[in-house]
């Protein structure tokens, strides 16, 4: 099922939205898209830092939005898991900690960590929406933001980590 017109300019003026938010702030790298062919996935990425990204995606056909963190390198998802079972929370408690930073009344979102493509390691609470116009609603896309910067809040650690290091091994150059 394609797309019809309507639908895909909510959807672009949804994302441009949440991109022109985080342009300014200089946590957040520029913003670049990967959408997938048949439009199931169109996703804007924020590079975090390292070999990290963080992720809005919105699924147009399911209709669902899924925010994240993602990562192309088996061992930093590796090293984010073990921080997270340090740190003695679960996943929805560490990222419900993230959100509640952030300003997001969410203690224990959903998570799903897993593989997509065999590429790519993802971290992402998915948020369902009743259908597409829901996407030009201010209360959702403040919603996705807080997501977002929830993200960035309980993530942060491990990425400054992986910026720290890499400017290190660049000095050692």
């Amino acid at each position: 099922m394609a797309l019809d017109e309507r639908n895909r300019e909510t959807v672009e003026a949804f994302r441009e939205y949440i991109e022109d938010a985080v342009a300014g702030d200089e946590r957040y790298g520029d913003a670049e898209r990967d959408d997938r062919e048949d439009d199931s996935t169109l996703a804007s990425r924020f590079r975090a830092g390292g070999s990290c990204s963080l992720e809005v995606a919105v699924r147009p056909l399911v209709p669902q939005i899924r925010v994240g963190l993602l990562t192309d390198d088996r061992w930093k998802s590796e090293e984010i898991e073990q921080g997270i079972q340090d740190s003695g929370d679960t996943m929805e408690e560490f990222v419900g900690l993230g959100f509640a930073e952030a300003g997001l009344d969410w203690n224990e979102p959903p998570v799903e960590h897993y593989r997509e493509g065999g590429k790519y390691f993802y971290f992402a609470t998915p948020m369902e929406v009743d259908e597409l116009p829901d996407l030009d609603r201010d209360e959702l896309r403040n919603k996705v933001l807080r997501m977002l910067e929830g993200y960035l809040v309980a993530f942060g650690p491990f990425v400054i980590i992986d910026e720290e290091e890499s400017e290190e091994d660049e000095e050692d150059d």
